[in-house]
């Protein structure tokens, strides 16, 4: 028992009796030096026998004070095993390794081992690794959530200085030596399956359009429009009643949708079979309905999740129609995006913007109009557009252009002082952010994506936004547009701002190099007119070819020179080819001035191999790796890109990767096909 070590606080207060023999002979002293020699002599009596009965009775007792102590531990931790033993809470003890070194009965319930049970708890539950373990700090927590056994439980580690010792019949911890960790398991299966059962509850709104009833007018007498009327309707109400939700038409082509989450996740289970079903609508040879349907959920009351429904109503109609989109907070969903955009025959749309565009205009002094970075000929063509329709109103306008590759320059040099146009046509960006006040108006050509800009600080600055733009919405867009026209059906931004003059202004002149601007645009996305063309793209060339614009003027423009020539049929040679079907090439922009451009051509010249399905060019530039996605018709490369934080359209597309080598990108895209084919398949 001599080994038995006490705290500092219990010694002093056992030896206490101990400490008050000086203090009795000091007092003794004094009595002597006052000449109290009666007293003195009685205190000196006093003294000696309370110091020989304290400390006779010290000595004997410490042993029994010793043993009355072990007594009381021994049955402390025998009461506090105990009740860990029998608690309710799944409870272990581990080393650093994760060894078990000991658990209690409902950790032996719930894993089915024992104390025998020589593994460690990694090896019965994954999820608890030893990097967990070992994360846990003294006086600190690590909390995480697990399922075992089909149970779901709350887990949290906590770590103790202890080493195990024994001296005799004593067992017992010393503090500061090696770490024991204590688990221990909180059961939330019945809080989860509450909070499910919650989530299925929650209101989901949905917004369901028509989205191409003008042509369906355009096409039928008003009998069959009846008609036609009636059997949409009665589908859309047999479609969503069918999944328990509640239907109310509330325009010609519009419906709104309620119904809660466990009916969303039967619509989303059968990837809103409507959008197909609609399709069987006998309209005419030339037309069938489509539908396209916006969904909010998740948001913090009713109204804000038909905020979300119109957002993603907006997305829907703007990445072409005939899809569902799903807005969950922050997170987007598509549904239904297999098939290609139908271009619509109508065109009260561009005329309706166009109108909205002149109004805006008129109301504003400066006008600054920019493109992507690194701009192409449909930018810059878009960009020259947006400058006539400016200039015809009296406006002044800028492009802002920071970069010019050398497939641009030939087409930007004919913009010259000489040939009438102004010294600060072309500005870059520090220029437009001092341009820029709150009479100016910004329009955004030929992207969607505030990070894409030339200039994105430039966005933040100002509150009156312009979009024009023909690729598919994504998540990240330019908000509190002013404007915002998106249509994926058109083969260029060019396309799109050349339909809108005829309803923009009567006193729009096109040059022959403003002509030219605009049908090259259209040239180089349509590939030459081979791909993404319709009936309002020949429409647009030829309203460009009676205002000026030269065919054999513009092919001299955009002729390249021998090293992007050489570069591209390089990129082609060196192309690999993975399923006998997808082409991938890798370009690191060396002796080129343009390399992303030279990258698109060439995964357009991959498409003329016999068997090639879609190209994939990876281009290495300024820090970044830029993807040219190209196929034919088989395969959707607009989804491919898409699920690499891209976009685009169905047979062209692209992505841009920050952070990345070629390699790495080349194997996220051979990941992102893999994906693709096996969601095909089960499709």
């Amino acid at each position: 028992m001599r080994n038995v070590k006490h705290s500092e606080a219990f010694k002093h207060y056992v030896r206490l009796p101990l400490y008050l023999i000086p203090l009795f002979a000091l007092v003794v002293v004094l009595l002597f030096q006052y000449d109290h020699y009666r007293m003195g002599n009685f205190a000196i009596l006093f003294l000696l026998s309370y110091s020989v009965i304290v400390v006779t009775l010290y000595i004997y007792n410490q042993r029994s004070i010793n043993r009355s102590l072990v007594n009381f531990a021994v049955g402390y931790a025998t009461v506090q095993k105990s009740i860990l033993e029998n608690l309710d809470l799944p409870y272990a003890l581990v080393t650093s390794d994760a060894s078990f070194l000991w658990m209690n009965k409902a950790f032996e319930e719930m894993t089915g081992k024992t104390n025998k049970y020589k593994k460690s708890v990694t090896s019965l539950i994954p999820e608890i690794t030893k990097e967990k373990i070992s994360s846990c700090a003294v006086g600190e927590a690590v909390t995480f959530s697990i399922v075992y056994e089909e149970m779901y439980y709350q887990v949290t580690i906590h770590a103790y200085e202890a080493e195990i010792m024994q001296k005799g019949d004593m067992i017992g911890f010393k503090e500061g030596s090696n770490l024991v960790y204590a688990i221990v398991f909180y059961d939330k299966t019945r809080e989860h399956t509450l909070e499910l059962e919650q989530k299925e509850r929650e209101m989901v709104a949905i917004l369901v359009y028509v989205d191409n009833y003008e042509e369906i007018v355009d096409a039928v007498d008003s009998v069959k429009l009846s008609v036609i009327r009636a059997v949409i309707e009665r589908k859309v109400y047999k479609y969503f009643q069918g999944k328990k939700a509640l239907v109310r038409r509330t325009d010609r082509d519009k419906y709104v949708v309620v119904t809660d989450r466990q009916g969303l996740s039967k619509m989303e289970k059968d990837n809103f079979a409507i959008l197909e079903q609609i399709k069987t609508t006998n309209v005419s040879k030339d037309v069938e309905a489509t539908l396209s349907i916006g969904i909010g959920t998740s948001a913090e009351d009713y109204m804000q999740n038909l905020e979300f429904a119109k957002a993603a109503i907006d997305m829907a109609l703007g990445r072409g129609g005939s899809q569902a989109v799903i807005k969950e907070g922050d997170e987007i969903s598509y549904y239904g995006v297999y098939g290609k955009e139908k271009e619509k025959t109508t065109r009260v749309k561009a005329r309706v913007k166009a109108q909205a565009l002149r109004e805006l205009m008129q109301t504003r002094d400066d006008i600054i109009i920019m493109g992507h970075s690194i701009s192409d000929i449909d930018a810059f063509g878009a960009a020259i557009g947006i400058y006539c329709a400016a200039h015809s109103l009296g406006k002044q306008a800028h492009i802002v252009l920071n970069d010019v590759t050398s497939s641009l320059r030939p087409i930007v040099d004919t913009f010259s002082k000489e040939n009438g146009y102004p010294d600060n046509l072309f500005i870059d960006s520090p220029e437009a952010l001092v341009i820029q006040d709150a009479n100016t108006l910004v329009v955004v050509v030929d992207t969607n994506r505030p990070s894409y800009t030339e200039c994105p600080e430039l966005l933040l600055r100002s509150e009156s936004v312009v979009v024009f733009d023909h690729h598919r919405n994504r998540k990240e867009t330019i908000d509190n547009t002013l404007l915002s026209y998106i249509e994926p059906y058109a083969s260029s931004t060019c396309e799109m701002v050349t339909e809108m003059f005829p309803y923009f202004n009567d006193k729009i002149e096109l040059t022959t190099q403003e002509a030219d601007a605009l049908y090259a645009g259209i040239l180089i996305d349509t590939n030459n007119f081979m791909t993404k063309t319709g009936v309002r793209t020949f429409e647009a060339a030829a309203y460009l070819k009676r205002n000026g614009a030269e065919v054999t003027r513009v092919r001299k423009l955009l002729r390249e020179d021998m090293n992007a020539y050489k570069a591209k049929a390089e990129i082609v040679r060196h192309a690999t080819v993975y399923k006998d079907a997808f082409a991938i090439s890798e370009f690191t922009g060396e002796k080129t001035e343009s390399p992303t451009i030279v990258g698109a051509q060439a995964a357009n010249e991959l498409l003329n191999i016999v068997g090639i399905k879609a190209s994939f060019v990876l281009t290495e530039y300024n820090n970044k790796v830029y993807i040219s996605s190209r196929s034919i018709d088989e395969i959707n490369v607009q989804q491919i890109m898409e699920s690499l934080g891209g976009g685009g359209h169905l047979n062209v597309a692209g992505a841009q990767i920050k952070d990345a080598t070629l390699e790495e990108v080349k194997q996220m895209i051979i990941e992102a096909i893999d994906k693709a084919i096996e969601k095909d398949s089960k499709s």
